[in-house]
Order: C-alpha cells, then sequence, then structure tokens
C-alpha cells in the first residue's frame, strides 16, 4: 500500500479563493461558451478541484443576445416546458427565445451541463448573464476571460 493520501480540499479555503469573471458573449458559439462557463462554475480547471466541494468562480456573462448557434438551430432547436395541466406543454424555438429572454438560452446550456443534485444549484447561481454589455458587478472586479 502506497503512503499517497486523496487530497480534499476544505470547504472554507474554497471560499477564500474564489475570482470574478467576465466573459463577453459577442460572436460565441453557444456551446463551447457553455462548456467553459459550467467548467468554470465547477472549478475543473484549478489544480485543486474537488468534486464534492463548490471551489467554482463567479461568472458575469455579458452580450448575452449577441451568441451566436450553427447549423439550424435557430428554427430548428425547440425549448419545452410543462404547465402542470393535461396539455400544458409549450414550446418556444431557440430563435424567439434569443429574441425575448437571450439570458435563459445560456442559462439552459450551462444547466445541462453541470451534475444534476444540489451541489450544482449551488454553482448555478454563481452565474450571473446579462443582455447588453453593462452588469452591476463592477465592484468585485472582474477579470476579462477572453475564449479566443
Amino acid at each position: 500500500m502506497s503512503g499517497f493520501k486523496t487530497f480534499s480540499l476544505p470547504r472554507e479555503k474554497a471560499i477564500e479563493e474564489r475570482k470574478w469573471y467576465v466573459i463577453d458573449a459577442t460572436d460565441q458559439v453557444l456551446g463551447r461558451l457553455a462548456t467553459t462557463i459550467a467548467n468554470r462554475l465547477r472549478g475543473k480547471h484549478k489544480p485543486d478541484y474537488t468534486p464534492h466541494v463548490d471551489n467554482g468562480d463567479f461568472i458575469v456573462v455579458i452580450n448575452a443576445d449577441k451568441v451566436k448557434v450553427t447549423g439550424r438551430k435557430l428554427k430548428q432547436k425547440k425549448y419545452y416546458h410543462h404547465s402542470g395541466y393535461p396539455g400544458g406543454i409549450k414550446e418556444i424555438s431557440l430563435e424567439k427565445l434569443l429574441q425575448t429572454k437571450p439570458e435563459r438560452v445560456i442559462y439552459k446550456a450551462v444547466k445541462g451541463m453541470l451534475p444534476k443534485n444540489r451541489l450544482a444549484r449551488a454553482q448555478l447561481k454563481k452565474l450571473k448573464i446579462f443582455a447588453g454589455p453593462d452588469h452591476p458587478h463592477q465592484a468585485q472586479k472582474p477579470i476579462s476571460l477572453d475564449l479566443k
């Protein structure tokens, strides 16, 4: 038996080391953007990543209305939700959702890439998405993250 122990990051240390990043979604492909955001929220980019500890960073996404999609997704991709009543299924296309609530498109893409548990719900609270170029998190001095 070797003398190595599995490293587990303490929760208090994870909270201390959180940083704020701002990502400009202008002309970014939706899936690739969501993958980067999901990895940063989980903390997988850090060398002390621990799956059961929330050691990810805060992410501020601006210009969500200018995100790109490839192929025919604008017309063909549909989002569904149900009212809870019989026959209450609702459907909206990606194109219409981008016009009305562009923040929701990125939110749903990132949420689908996170595990389905309490930890992921806590990590999603660190995601702030804005349709335009302005955001109210200047006081946190977010670092600009270039994805190109």
